[in-house]
């Protein structure tokens, strides 16, 4: 049996593949190549589509068997979705529907959703816990809020199950040194530090100083995106062994500054990174920070990678073998 893995061909989604594969599954991948990169997916079957195409998909249902699908595939930038909600709800959530139905004709009823972090909003407390509410500030996770409920719906009249992974910063890459993180453009802290620290870009912009934090900068939770990769394959376990549908935030538990992340970046890479102070975001919380524990009791999920510098040091190596990223 197979796992199908939509958008694996994207940053996190290559990470899975590759986890799966080393875990001897049999894996099949879908991936429209518009954010992802065909040279990612270091395995398994790739069809190259898109989810809404309801003839792709019965096709792949029909000509492989596979038993889990885990997805990924989404629109995931936060200001861009507020300048363009039609798109993600389009992309997001009405390509969701369209592969819940596909699974539905095929009988294919286990899930394993990559949500984000960004379905609490402002928090009410920190560490954010599975509990608190979901309100979120943006159309990215709104959209991502909009598909873990329909996936609810679909087990309540279809009897599916799933596994929804809330997960905050993912970094670094993979051991192995053959993917890594490459956006176009790119909008997370730590490649875009890098990308200063190769002289790509003159300098890397720190939004606001004046947050009731240590430092002044905001603080997050950085996890390395093997051990995410990890994650999903517990929960695709845990489905197969007919548990009951889960939601779970996936983080290290600690938080990192903007200032602390660019400092750290210096000591891994040995250079003279400049940061320029620029007035806040609109919409940035001060601090977000995961309260995993409920992942590790009943996923056993246990992340090995959790030291930041060790990210650092992994995403660095990436970018310095491939400045170009995959274009390179």
């Amino acid at each position: 049996m197979a796992v199908l893995v939509t958008g694996g061909a994207g940053y996190i989604g290559s990470h899975a593949v590759a986890a799966l594969l080393e875990k001897g599954e049999e894996v099949v991948v879908v991936d429209n190549l518009q954010q992802g990169h065909r040279e990612a997916v270091t395995g398994g079957r790739l069809y190259e589509g898109d989810l809404r195409d309801e003839e792709l998909l019965d096709r792949i249902f029909r000509e492989n068997e596979i038993d889990s699908v885990i997805h990924f595939a989404a629109n995931s930038l936060v200001g861009e979705s507020m300048k363009l909600p039609g798109k993600y709800y389009h992309n997001n959530v009405y390509g969701t529907l369209c592969l819940l139905e596909a699974m539905n004709r095929a009988g294919v009823k286990r899930i394993v959703f990559s949500s984000t972090a960004a379905t609490y909003g402002e928090p009410e407390s920190v560490p954010i816990r599975e509990t608190d509410r979901t309100e979120p500030t943006n159309a990215y996770g709104e959209t991502k809020l909009a598909m873990e409920k329909m996936i609810r719906w679909f087990e309540t009249a279809h009897e599916f199950r799933y596994v929804s992974l809330r997960y905050f910063n993912a970094a670094g890459a993979h051991e192995s040194g053959k993917i890594g993180e490459d956006h176009d453009p790119e909008t997370h802290l730590i490649p875009i530090v890098l990308q200063a620290a190769l002289g790509q870009r003159p300098h890397v912009s720190v939004f606001g100083e004046d947050y009731p934090t240590e430092d002044g900068s905001c603080v997050r939770d950085y996890i390395h995106v093997s051990d995410l990769a990890d994650a999903h394959i517990l929960a695709v376990e845990r489905l197969r062994r007919g548990e009951a549908s889960a939601v779970y935030n996936l983080g290290n538990g600690q938080g990192f500054s903007v200032k602390q992340v660019i400092d750290i970046a210096r000591r891994v890479t040995g250079r003279d990174i400049p940061a320029v102070i620029e007035p806040r975001r609109s919409g940035d919380p001060a601090v977000l920070i995961a309260a995993s524990d409920k992942a590790r009791a009943e996923l056993g999920w246990n992340p090995r990678r959790s030291e930041l510098e060790a990210i650092i040091a992994s995403a660095w190596g990436w970018h310095r073998a491939r400045p170009q990223g995959y274009r390179g």
